[in-house]
């Protein structure tokens, strides 16, 4: 069942919202060549915790980090190890989720250390354009497929792959809520759009194929074919007046 959200419960979300955007925000500024992944996770835990908040993912299934850090190939889930650093040209997905009054925030971007590639950069790009082009369809009255069918076709149409197998959710006091969010899908199909709904919504893309692996550890998703892959995620909220990005913060811009 899909949970809507009042606006006393949107409120709170929106606090949560803004750590987690404010956390990734910290993580982006420090991550530097050489840092381990655990000492990137580390800082984004004590950020979290210093406004009051949990990390979200901490324990979350048996997640041993407070972030999913994810380098190249790696497409989500990667786990935090202090015997994994960052090199010059590594592109980074941080995946961030903050716990505060009884609900989650969980937003994710992909960072470039260093000297990234033109097709990294241009990877990167995409990936968070088909997240804007999947919001303008989140409105009141339109279907779950219009949002993954835009995302879908922005990525498809400049030569890249959207990952099938994971994708987005319904958030509020449970992390991952009804509905599932799909990064591609057919316009005019699935549940209606209203009012209320709160959707983590969040394009993973591959450059090559969309097919993925599971690692040994349980947890780490890779491309089959050892291409890179990016991820941009944000809780929005559709209200009355349209809708709000909870996690993005405004000096992203």
């Amino acid at each position: 069942m899909i949970q809507l959200k009042n606006s006393a419960q949107l409120k709170e979300m929106r606090e949560a919202g803004r750590i987690t955007g404010e956390a990734l925000l910290v993580a982006r500024d420090s991550i530097r060549e050489g840092m381990s992944t655990y000492e990137l996770d580390t800082i984004i835990r004590k950020y979290i915790e210093a406004q009051g908040a949990k990390p979200s993912f901490l324990g979350y299934g048996g997640f041993p980090g407070s972030a999913c850090i994810s380098i190249n190939d790696e497409v989500i889930h990667g786990i935090p190890s202090k015997k994994v650093f960052f090199k010059d040209g590594d592109i980074v997905k941080i995946d961030v989720g903050a716990f505060k009054s009884g609900f989650h925030g969980d937003a994710a971007r992909t960072v470039a250390v260093g000297h990234a590639s033109d097709e990294a950069k241009k990877l990167i790009e995409v990936t968070r354009n088909s997240f804007f082009c999947g919001v303008e369809q989140f409105r009141a009255g339109n279907r779950l497929g219009d949002i993954g069918h835009a995302i879908d076709s922005l990525v498809v149409a400049n030569g890249f792959s959207t990952v099938k197998r994971y994708i987005g959710h319904g958030i509020g006091r449970e992390l991952h809520e009804s509905p599932d969010v799909p990064n591609y899908g057919t316009p005019g199909r699935g549940a209606r759009l209203c009012a209320g709904m709160v959707l983590a919504i969040e394009p993973m893309v591959n450059i090559g194929g969309e097919a993925v692996r599971e690692m040994s550890d349980g947890w780490t998703v890779k491309t089959a074919d050892g291409s890179l892959s990016a991820h941009y995620e944000n809780t929005v909220a559709l209200t009355s007046d349209g809708i709000e990005i909870m996690t993005l913060i405004e000096s992203e811009f």
